[in-house]
């Protein structure tokens, strides 16, 4: 800075010099750098005076100082934000700390209050909850999956029975259509045995072995066959008349009779059945086996 005002010194003085070399020269005739050379070199003696150089030294100390006051102020006023900055800051860690303590006073003020005296208690008691619920969640689902087991053992047995049932009522239907294309009685039975075998309380069944029975000349196990059937079936109208057929075949006439009005009362067909079936001719003149069958035609003897 101090080279920067003597240069500028230097210069003012060469200016004047530089002047009043022009006023010698006249208006006529410019300066030239040659000149200001040759004026230069023609000096003798120097162009500035002891009050000059201590004025430049005076201005120089001046300025230094002013700069030096400068700097002061500069870092003072830095020093003094930074401590400003800082002050803040550690007012609004006083401050969070302050509030965070009074959380965490009324937190646990509140946990008093309502019965918990600490954070462990606290998660104790959670972890206590957490522990009964979750138990009773799994016997609640245990409770459910032995439930739907159960369930899924039970369909599974009806599912196995029905499919037993399916293949008996096939084999049962098999036997049927085999015993009514046998000629033979004793193949019959066979038939309805095999039936009986898979099916024990089957009616028709016992019915059909009955009539088979009585084709070869068996009443008496054909009226054994007869009873078992009504005991099953007390309405079963073949029972009733394969049994009436029986009676007739051992001469039981009234017992014959009265059992085919049960069998008739049931369906008329027996009525026809029994005027043209071989069991009944010894009852053919019997007047009580007449009204029942042939009252009809008594009634109507022009027709």
């Amino acid at each position: 800075m101090i080279r920067y005002y003597l240069a500028c010194l230097l210069a003012l003085l060469l200016a004047g010099n530089a002047q009043a070399q022009q006023q010698e020269l006249g208006p006529e005739k410019e300066l030239t750098a040659e000149d200001v050379k040759e004026s230069i070199k023609a000096q003798d003696e120097p162009m500035y005076t002891p009050f000059v150089e201590l004025y430049l030294l005076e201005e120089s100390k001046a300025l230094r100082k002013e700069i030096q006051n400068t700097r002061a102020e500069l870092i003072e006023k830095v020093v003094d934000k930074e401590l400003s900055v800082a002050d803040k800051t550690m007012s609004y860690a006083t401050d969070t700390v302050t509030y965070f303590f009074y959380l965490i006073a009324g937190a646990t003020s509140i946990l008093v209050v309502i019965g918990w005296n600490s954070i462990r208690d606290m998660r104790n008691q959670l972890t206590s909850l957490a522990e009964k619920r979750v138990n009773e969640l799994v016997v609640e689902y245990e409770s459910r999956l032995q439930s739907i087991e159960d369930q899924l053992h039970q369909k599974s047995e009806i599912i196995h029975q029905n499919q037993a049932e399916i293949e008996r009522t096939n084999e049962v239907h098999a036997l049927w259509l085999k015993a009514s294309q046998e000629t033979s009685q004793q193949n019959k039975i066979a038939a309805y045995d095999q039936i009986l075998d898979l099916r024990p309380d089957d009616v028709e069944a016992l019915s059909y072995k009955a009539d088979a029975v009585l084709e070869m000349q068996e009443p008496l196990w054909a009226i054994s066959l007869c009873q078992r059937a009504l005991k099953l079936a007390p309405d079963n109208g073949h029972a009733h008349y394969q049994l009436a057929c029986a009676y007739a075949e051992i001469g039981r006439w009234e017992d014959a009779v009265n059992t085919l009005a049960k069998a008739i009362e049931m369906s008329e067909a027996y009525r026809d059945d029994a005027s043209v079936d071989p069991s009944f001719e010894p009852l053919q003149e019997h007047q009580s086996f007449r009204d029942l069958v042939f009252a009809d035609d008594e009634e109507n003897p022009g027709e």
